[in-house]
């Protein structure tokens, strides 16, 4: 009895090394097969499995409703089935897709309370058992299963914030040379400038509580366990809203919100070519200074014109969001903290009579808005997937930064020491790769070869 059931084994396992490895390819004997692998050596499963020819591809699609119509198996019989079924399919997630089965991300399903990878194609039902395989195939906040940090992605970003910083830069000159007249053009009337006296070291106390906030965000950067991603992400959303306040800068040109500033627009006088390149070169100068200082006061920048589009409540405000998405809810006190920074900083804005109100409102509202639009994108790999082509064209730095990432970044830190040990290991990987990239290829050769001959002789 012993030696015919092992032989049975024996015609099992060489009946299922001989079929096709593709389950789409199974014939109902391969079918049959699986069948008793599985376990499913009852009977009536696999004569009701013949009856019904049922076939690889078959096999693949079936739902616990088609189960239920094979009249005569038993609760029990259908709930292991439905099970082995569910490992198959988690095991030819592709071959569903080709066979259409499963769509990605249709608009059906898609505002459900549940955060799935896959929805169903219009055919299914709640209770079938694609829903329940789907919904259960990713974990349920939302989490990334995999975030290469893609360091070389994070440098590409910085170069397109220095880019843009440069840009930026040079429009500020632009502008300022621009500046309305003060005795033609007074100040607007403004709700806020209106009723609120000056103070004049208002604007440098909104430069301070904006370092403040880069000091944290750098201790943030320092222990996160993704920080290249959050590198990235804080690069390419820096650089793309400083570009738009560009735009808005150069279209327009507002008078200056305070009696107090004194700004005039620079004579300029352009004769022949030579000239003109010394003005631009003038202004290649001047667009430096105000690059080296990052357009603060406190560091001796002063310009004017740049109005419409507070470059200062850009800073304040992406700075204060990354922190809050980047560090552990729990830590109220810190986000409130956060939040208290920015506020104030908005406040000295407005005190120093520096920008007018709707400056600071554009630049918040546009700051905040493309941040969380980012993040909702990025968290929600649906709403970019859903339709590719269009996001690619419309967002183009997203598509190319985030196209590794499929879901929430956590908030993982990791400890000194930890930091400390992937520095050194990253070192002596770079040094190694220098050393082997250096080596002449004939000396690597003849290395080799006297190792080999060594090796001959003993």
């Amino acid at each position: 009895m012993i030696d015919q059931q092992m032989r049975e084994e024996q015609k099992l396992a060489s009946r299922a090394k001989m079929r096709p490895k593709n389950v789409t390819e199974w014939s109902v004997n391969d079918v049959v097969n699986w069948l008793n692998q599985t376990g499913h050596v009852n009977p009536d499963v696999i004569s009701r499995f013949k009856d019904h020819e049922i076939d690889g591809k078959a096999l693949l699609t079936l739902r616990e409703d088609d189960l239920k119509t094979m009249s005569g198996l038993r609760i029990g019989v259908i709930k292991r089935l439905i099970i082995s079924i569910k490992q198959l399919q988690r095991e030819n997630v592709p071959l569903l897709l080709e066979l259409g089965h499963i769509e990605l991300f249709p608009s059906q399903n898609f505002f459900t309370s549940k955060n799935t990878d896959f929805t169903l194609s219009p055919g299914t039902n709640e209770g079938s058992i694609d829903q329940e395989f789907y919904s259960a195939s990713i974990s349920e906040d939302g989490t990334a299963s995999q975030l290469p940090p893609e360091i070389w992605k994070a440098f590409i970003s910085l170069g397109y914030l220095f880019i843009v910083t440069w840009i930026t830069a040079f429009v500020m000159v632009i502008v300022h040379d621009r500046v309305p007249d003060m005795k033609k053009y007074p100040p607007l009337p403004d709700i806020f400038l209106d009723n609120v006296p000056h103070i004049p070291w208002a604007f440098d106390m909104c430069e301070v509580t904006g370092t403040l906030l880069f000091a944290i965000w750098l201790l943030v950067l320092i222990f996160h366990k993704y920080r290249f991603i959050l590198l990235r992400r804080f690069f390419a959303l820096s650089g793309t809203v400083f570009l738009l306040r560009c735009v808005t800068m150069l279209i327009t040109s507002l008078s200056v919100p305070g009696a107090h500033l004194q700004c005039q627009p620079r004579t300029i006088h352009i004769t022949d070519s030579s000239s003109f390149y010394n003005e631009l070169y003038n202004k290649i100068e001047m667009a430096y200074v105000i690059w080296r200082g990052a357009g603060m006061s406190i560091q001796g920048v002063r310009t004017c014109g740049d109005y419409m589009f507070s470059g200062h409540t850009v800073a304040l405000t992406m700075l204060n969001f990354f922190i809050t998405e980047y560090t552990p809810r729990g830590l109220y006190f810190a986000h409130t903290f956060t939040w208290m920074l920015n506020m104030f900083g908005i406040f000295f804005i407005l005190a120093a009579h520096e920008h007018y109100s709707i400056d600071v409102f554009v630049a918040f509202y546009i700051t905040s808005r493309l941040f969380l639009y980012y993040h909702t994108l990025a968290n929600n790999q649906a709403l970019m997937q859903r339709d590719s082509n269009r996001t690619r064209i419309w967002f183009p730095l997203f598509s190319f930064f985030e196209s590794s990432v499929d879901g929430i970044v956590p908030n993982e830190y990791e400890t000194p020491s930890v930091i400390v040990c992937n520095l050194i290991s990253a070192v002596k990987d770079g040094v190694n790769h220098l050393r082997l990239s250096f080596i002449p290829p004939r000396l690597e050769e003849k290395q080799n070869g006297d190792v080999n001959s060594t090796k001959k002789k003993l």
